[in-house]
């Protein structure tokens, strides 16, 4: 599954073991990895984050639409910046969850918003209803991320991933009007 979804600032597409530098920028970050979930460990080294990169490209050949992981790049100058991801939440995985990474340097640019927001609208043309986003409850960027989707604050749970968790929701009829 090639996609590769444009806006004004960012290109959202598949990972390559290329990208290995950039992406241990994102999630070889102490102050990335302490918020995600499922619970990640830190990517230590470059070789050991082009193997999770090789992993996630071979995993994704095998998804079914809308599910998948893509990097953020910046058009400017080809950098990748942070990686967005639709997945199946547990237990059962029925529902779909969005999720969004950044580099720490790219923090406060609008970047996760104009990313999500891309891949949301395409991921709505994919024949599904919902989609939902988990985020720790002292996790002030993410919970800021959502609301600027569009997404619906609805409930705290432990249900998925055995974290406490704040649970946003989004619909196509939801989404922001304006396009980033």
């Amino acid at each position: 599954m090639g996609i590769s979804l444009t806006t004004d600032r960012l290109v959202v597409r598949g990972w390559t073991p290329d990208d290995a530098e950039d992406a241990l920028a994102v999630y070889g970050s102490t102050d990335v990895a302490r918020w995600l979930t499922p619970v990640m460990d830190q990517v230590a080294d470059a070789e050991a984050m082009r193997s999770v990169l090789l992993g996630w490209e071979q995993e994704q050949a095998g998804l079914l639409p809308p599910r998948g992981r893509w990097a953020v790049e910046r058009r400017e100058d080809g950098k990748v910046v942070g990686g967005l991801g639709i997945r199946p939440l547990p237990p059962y995985d029925e529902d779909l969850e969005i999720t969004w990474q950044l580099s720490p340097q790219a923090w406060g640019q609008g970047y996760a918003t104009e990313a999500g927001l891309a891949l949301l609208r395409w991921a709505f043309t994919q024949d599904i209803e919902e989609v939902f986003a988990v985020a720790r409850p002292r996790n002030d960027r993410a919970h800021a991320v959502a609301k600027r989707l569009g997404m619906r604050w609805v409930g705290e749970t432990t249900k998925y991933y055995g974290l406490n968790l704040q649970v946003y929701r989004i619909r196509p009829a939801d989404l922001p009007d304006d396009r980033p």
